[in-house]
């Protein structure tokens, strides 16, 4: 049998070598897409999931990003169903306006300006180099996102306030755009999670600013909760 130990050991070593090869696809899928990105439209559908009652949270809706310089992300999103609500993230600001109040809660997020930038790095337009700047990074394998192929990565942060927060994140990276067609971000405890999923999505060059704009109406009631 000892004339077989070589041959386990070499074996042994060729089977930890995908990892890194899919790893490094992933980074040149990512970064092939992040080059020509400058915006989105899709339908989302988020997950909050709470374990100790095993029950999900399930909003839809529809998101629009746009990406003007390479490090300015823009997002709006117009959740329908079960409850309306527009949510607009720009610089370091967060709106949420909630329609059927006719209320709308400003956010500075100056504070939190770093975990805001690693929050928008999940997926849209973000090169690999960034993501690996704040994130260790772990290959899972392929997997199909309505019946999208994808590749599926596992991201821990690297910042501890991030960590506290989000200790760990799953993504599903389009084989087809580079762009997120999944995210999963783990609460502390690693039980609860928020799960975003992205359909119909469009890559668009021409997203005008008013589309990542709230639309507020004259005599709504401001907020400001952090204040």
């Amino acid at each position: 049998m000892r004339f077989l130990r070589p041959t386990l050991v070499l074996a042994t070593a060729i089977a930890g070598l995908p990892a890194a090869d899919d790893l490094q696809r992933v980074y040149s899928k990512i970064d092939s897409g992040a080059a020509a990105f400058r915006g989105l439209t899709a339908d989302i559908k988020r997950i909050a999931h709470t374990d100790v009652i095993d029950e999900d949270d399930v909003e839809t809706g529809k998101i629009v990003v746009k990406r003007p310089k390479f490090h300015d992300v823009r997002m709006r999103i117009d959740f329908l169903e079960p409850n309306q609500k527009q949510v607009a993230f720009s610089g370091n600001k967060a709106d949420i306006y909630y329609p059927k109040s006719n209320t709308d809660e400003e956010y500075d997020l100056s504070k939190h300006k770093d975990m805001l930038k690693q929050f928008l790095l999940l997926g849209f337009g973000t090169s690999s180099q960034d993501l690996r700047n704040e994130y260790s990074i772990r290959w899972i394998g392929p997997e199909s996102i309505n019946g999208q192929p994808a590749m599926h990565i596992e991201l821990t942060p690297k910042s501890n306030d991030m960590a506290q927060t989000f200790p760990k994140m799953e993504l599903w990276i389009s084989d087809a755009t580079g762009m997120a067609l999944q995210q999963k971000l783990y609460e502390k405890g690693g039980k609860d999670y928020q799960l975003a999923t992205y359909s119909n999505m469009k890559l668009r060059s021409d997203i005008a600013d008013s589309e990542v704009k709230l639309n507020i109406p004259r005599g709504a009631h401001h907020t400001n909760p952090l204040k």
